[in-house]
Protein backbone atom coordinates (compact mmCIF):
# COMPACT_ATOMS: atom_id res chain seq x y z
CA UNK A 1 0.00 0.00 0.00
CA UNK A 2 1.42 3.56 -0.59
CA UNK A 3 0.31 6.02 1.77
CA UNK A 4 0.37 9.91 0.75
CA UNK A 5 2.42 12.48 3.14
CA UNK A 6 1.98 15.87 2.62
CA UNK A 7 4.48 17.80 4.48
CA UNK A 8 4.70 21.78 5.61
CA UNK A 9 8.10 22.91 6.45
CA UNK A 10 11.55 22.29 4.82
CA UNK A 11 12.47 19.65 8.08
CA UNK A 12 9.88 18.20 9.85
CA UNK A 13 8.43 14.72 11.52
CA UNK A 14 5.38 13.50 11.43
CA UNK A 15 3.73 10.93 13.18
CA UNK A 16 2.57 8.34 10.80
CA UNK A 17 1.57 5.24 12.71
CA UNK A 18 -2.00 5.39 13.31
CA UNK A 19 -2.02 5.05 9.40
CA UNK A 20 0.30 2.63 9.59
CA UNK A 21 -1.51 0.71 12.40
CA UNK A 22 -4.61 1.06 10.22
CA UNK A 23 -3.43 -0.41 7.09
CA UNK A 24 -2.00 -3.36 9.32
CA UNK A 25 -5.67 -3.50 10.86
CA UNK A 26 -7.71 -3.05 7.34
CA UNK A 27 -5.27 -6.16 5.82
CA UNK A 28 -6.72 -8.83 8.74
CA UNK A 29 -2.98 -10.17 9.44
CA UNK A 30 -2.53 -11.51 12.40
CA UNK A 31 0.67 -12.30 12.57
CA UNK A 32 4.56 -11.07 10.31
CA UNK A 33 6.55 -8.31 9.65
CA UNK A 34 5.56 -4.89 8.77
CA UNK A 35 7.91 -2.69 6.29
CA UNK A 36 7.97 1.05 5.99
CA UNK A 37 9.93 2.30 3.12
CA UNK A 38 10.39 6.27 2.07
CA UNK A 39 10.92 5.86 -1.90
CA UNK A 40 12.40 9.13 -1.85
CA UNK A 41 15.99 10.96 -1.45
CA UNK A 42 15.57 13.78 0.74
CA UNK A 43 13.15 12.18 2.97
CA UNK A 44 13.35 9.21 5.14
CA UNK A 45 11.36 6.94 8.47
CA UNK A 46 12.34 6.44 11.67
CA UNK A 47 11.25 5.11 14.99
CA UNK A 48 11.23 7.39 18.42
CA UNK A 49 9.81 8.70 21.00
CA UNK A 50 5.67 10.05 20.17
CA UNK A 51 4.62 11.18 23.41
CA UNK A 52 6.53 14.60 24.16
CA UNK A 53 7.10 16.25 20.29
CA UNK A 54 10.06 18.32 21.95
CA UNK A 55 11.89 14.79 20.96
CA UNK A 56 11.30 15.50 17.04
CA UNK A 57 11.94 18.94 17.80
CA UNK A 58 15.21 18.28 19.22
CA UNK A 59 16.40 15.15 16.74
CA UNK A 60 15.40 18.41 13.51
CA UNK A 61 17.97 20.95 15.69
CA UNK A 62 20.64 18.52 15.92
CA UNK A 63 20.22 17.06 12.40
CA UNK A 64 20.42 20.82 11.50
CA UNK A 65 23.48 21.97 13.16
CA UNK A 66 24.98 18.70 11.79
CA UNK A 67 24.56 19.28 8.62
CA UNK A 68 24.04 23.07 7.90
CA UNK A 69 21.95 24.15 4.59
CA UNK A 70 24.66 26.90 3.87
CA UNK A 71 27.96 24.74 3.28
CA UNK A 72 30.16 24.14 0.07
CA UNK A 73 27.40 21.50 -1.15
CA UNK A 74 28.79 20.19 -4.93
CA UNK A 75 25.17 18.94 -5.57
CA UNK A 76 23.99 21.80 -8.16
CA UNK A 77 20.02 20.99 -7.05
CA UNK A 78 20.78 22.47 -4.12
CA UNK A 79 19.39 20.35 -1.36
CA UNK A 80 22.49 17.79 -0.21
CA UNK A 81 21.91 18.48 3.18
CA UNK A 82 18.55 16.77 2.75
CA UNK A 83 20.48 14.44 0.94
CA UNK A 84 22.62 13.61 3.72
CA UNK A 85 19.75 13.61 6.37
CA UNK A 86 18.31 11.17 4.72
CA UNK A 87 21.36 9.03 4.64
CA UNK A 88 21.97 9.32 8.49
CA UNK A 89 18.04 8.20 9.40
CA UNK A 90 17.58 5.55 6.79
CA UNK A 91 14.74 4.92 4.22
CA UNK A 92 13.33 1.78 5.86
CA UNK A 93 11.90 0.00 8.98
CA UNK A 94 10.71 -2.90 9.98
CA UNK A 95 8.01 -3.81 12.96
CA UNK A 96 6.76 -7.14 14.02
CA UNK A 97 3.12 -7.64 13.97
CA UNK A 98 1.24 -9.75 16.69
CA UNK A 99 -2.17 -10.24 17.46
CA UNK A 100 -3.09 -7.67 14.41
CA UNK A 101 -0.93 -4.83 16.12
CA UNK A 102 2.06 -2.92 15.42
CA UNK A 103 4.94 -4.35 17.91
CA UNK A 104 6.15 -0.71 19.55
CA UNK A 105 7.45 0.21 22.55
CA UNK A 106 5.11 2.55 25.31
CA UNK A 107 6.76 5.28 23.81
CA UNK A 108 7.72 4.36 19.98
CA UNK A 109 6.05 5.95 17.18
CA UNK A 110 6.89 5.80 13.61
CA UNK A 111 7.96 9.03 12.26
CA UNK A 112 8.12 10.21 8.44
CA UNK A 113 10.72 12.71 8.13
CA UNK A 114 10.98 15.30 5.65
CA UNK A 115 13.96 17.05 4.85
CA UNK A 116 13.31 18.70 1.06
CA UNK A 117 9.92 20.37 2.01
CA UNK A 118 7.10 20.96 1.79
CA UNK A 119 6.34 18.59 -0.60
CA UNK A 120 3.34 16.07 -1.19
CA UNK A 121 5.52 12.45 -0.29
CA UNK A 122 4.59 8.78 -0.79
CA UNK A 123 5.04 6.47 2.15
CA UNK A 124 4.92 2.44 0.97
CA UNK A 125 3.91 0.13 3.64
CA UNK A 126 4.37 -3.56 2.66
CA UNK A 127 2.99 -6.72 5.26
CA UNK A 128 4.83 -10.02 4.98
CA UNK A 129 2.89 -12.72 6.43
CA UNK A 130 3.92 -15.59 8.91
Amino acid sequence: MRLSVKTHAQTEMIDVTARVQQHVTDSGMTQGLCVVFVPHTTAGVTINECADPAVCQDILMVLNKIVPWKEAYRHLEGNSPAHLKTAMIGSSQTLYVEKSRLVLGTWQGIFFCEFDGPRNRKLDVRLIRA
